[in-house]
């Protein structure tokens, strides 16, 4: 009697066939399982972890302001709903947070939902939006980013005092096995003098949410920032929800030509000029910037506020552990608030750091902002504001500062308009910096460099990592930070205290190399050598 024999048959996907179509497969799917089971994007590089001492929660917070009210009475053409109506603001709180904390709550992702709501406002901006290219955008969206997720944990406790004093920033070696970005070890948050606020206004075609790393590391380190979503249609594209029970309206990216003159107004047939519709931007961020300055400064003055804050919030985070009642009173340093911005930020920045006036009400009374950081400041939007009194830190990317470029009708050199509002500063006794930060480009200061390290090298020309870019920008930050704390004793560190290496920017020259924070060429610093010159006038 022969022997039962019993033959298995695998399925195809199980027979493997030495083709280039298998080998791409198995390759594809190996990916995708690699990406599952370690949470990493599909198309793109995770965001890292924070490498202060301290962990990083996150709130998104939006509540009505204080006077609703039009800030200019322009409509959008064929709705005729008014297009710069400031009802609400939006801002996410980056904080130190309680060592070990974790959020039952999703990390918020890079690019907020809906997504198509970003895809289809760059589709406008890009001037092609239409069905098929909306949707094209969306899916490639989807596929390079969707799934890209902000580390900073939400809704989590504030870092408590006694945690707060016993780290140090000396500690830095040993989080998250990384090198430390600043070495000396009495650069640190004082927790006796509060927590310093750094409030954060985003570029054109930008949002709050694309600044993260930034922001997030500055956190780590003990600063309380507040990065805004501007409402001016610079921004791809926001969701305004009015109170925690309404439904979203949803705001796309818009320009001068999608709006009018209402025409119930005084002045119906008045024509929107290109200058009036920035200012109209610029008056609208300012308005913005400070309504989310007083609702910080209000978390730190009134024991009610968090939870008042909670209670209002139309995104419905800060009601866990986050904004607990009278966790933030008496925490932070309001008097060291630093106003931030990059690109079209950065002057609406400049604007908002404007000296007060002389009138008797307002002299003696104290700026509402300690001290200003301003990353690229915008080459055509408008005039850049000179008359400031608090120091600034002024930062270029090498492909800003290379690129030559005049303001109209003046034809006054950018490059020279902005040296010239440092010096001027200067020249009064006010500390300023003018720096260019070698080897990046306008990007570098975005998480876009890290999240896409080769696609945004090839198309911004960045010689620089993603990484590495974003940590010269956090590390010659915190040096202004401890500048203004006091911690060097009126005198700059590390690339702040550098000095002048060239008044013009030099093409050629690669610039001074600083451990840590990458290589720079120092245009204005405090008792350098300056031209003088017009402070800012265009």
């Amino acid at each position: 009697m022969g022997r039962l024999q019993i033959h298995y048959k695998f399925p195809p996907i199980l027979q493997p066939r030495l083709t280039w179509k298998y080998g791409l497969s198995s390759i594809a799917l190996t990916y995708v399982l690699y990406c599952f089971l370690t949470n990493q994007p599909f198309f793109s590089s995770k965001l890292p972890r924070y490498e202060g001492p301290y962990n990083v929660g996150a709130i998104d917070i939006e509540v009505p302001v204080r006077e609703p009210r039009l800030i200019h009475d322009a409509v959008f053409k064929g709705s005729g709903e008014p297009a710069f109506k400031l009802d609400t603001v939006l801002f996410t709180l980056y904080y130190p947070a309680k060592h070990g904390a974790k959020s039952k709550k999703a990390h918020h992702n890079w690019v907020p939902k809906p997504l198509w709501l970003t895809a289809v406002g760059y589709a406008k901006f890009a001037r092609i939006s239409n069905f098929f290219t909306d949707t094209l955008f969306t899916s490639v969206m989807g596929i390079l980013v969707g799934g890209t997720k902000i580390p900073a944990e939400v809704d989590i406790p504030l870092i408590p005092i006694p945690e707060l004093s016993q780290t140090t920033l000396s500690s830095r070696a040993t989080i998250n096995g990384q090198d430390p970005i600043i070495n000396e070890p009495d650069e640190g948050i004082d927790p006796s003098t509060g927590l310093p606020i750094i409030i954060f206004s985003h570029g054109m075609a930008s949002s709050r949410t694309q600044y993260s790393h930034y922001l997030s590391e500055l956190a780590s380190r003990g600063y309380i920032c507040a990065a805004i979503e501007h409402r001016d249609g610079s921004g791809p594209g926001t969701q305004i929800i009015t109170s925690p029970n309404t439904k979203p309206i949803n705001r796309l990216h818009f320009n001068r030509n999608d709006v009018q003159q209402n025409p119930h107004s005084a002045t119906p047939n008045h024509a929107i000029t290109p200058e009036e519709f920035k200012r109209t931007q610029l008056a609208y961020r300012e308005a913005e910037i400070l309504e989310t300055t007083h609702i910080i400064h209000s978390l730190n003055n009134n024991p009610d506020a968090a939870t008042n804050l909670a209670t209002s919030n139309s995104r419905h985070e800060g009601t866990g552990a986050g904004l607990s009642s009278g966790t933030w009173t008496s925490r932070l340093n309001t008097s060291l608030t630093i106003l931030a911005g990059h690109s079209y930020g950065a002057t609406g920045a400049l604007q908002a750091l404007k000296t007060p006036s002389s009138s008797s009400s307002s002299k003696n009374q104290p700026p509402l902002f300690a001290a200003g950081i301003l990353l690229d400041p915008g080459k055509s939007s408008g005039p850049l504001n000179n008359a400031i009194s608090v120091p600034i830190l002024i930062i270029h990317s090498q492909s800003w500062s290379a690129s030559p470029s005049t303001f109209s009708p003046t034809g006054r050199p950018h490059f020279d308009t902005v040296r010239d509002i440092a010096t001027s500063l200067n020249s009064r006794g006010v500390p300023a910096w003018f720096l260019t930060s070698m080897g990046t480009s306008h990007a570098s200061v975005t998480d876009a460099p890290i999240i896409e390290p080769g696609l945004m090298k090839r198309v911004t020309g960045a010689s620089v990592g993603g990484l590495e870019g974003v940590r010269g920008y956090i590390g010659v930050s915190e040096e202004f930070g401890a500048f203004l704390r006091g911690k060097g004793k009126g005198k700059g560190k590390g690339v702040l205290g550098l000095g002048v290496t060239g008044e013009e920017f030099k093409v050629g020259d690669p610039g001074v190399v600083v451990e840590g924070r990458g290589r720079w060429q120092v245009h204005v610093c405090p008792g350098g050598k300056g031209k003088g010159g017009k402070g800012g006038m265009e």
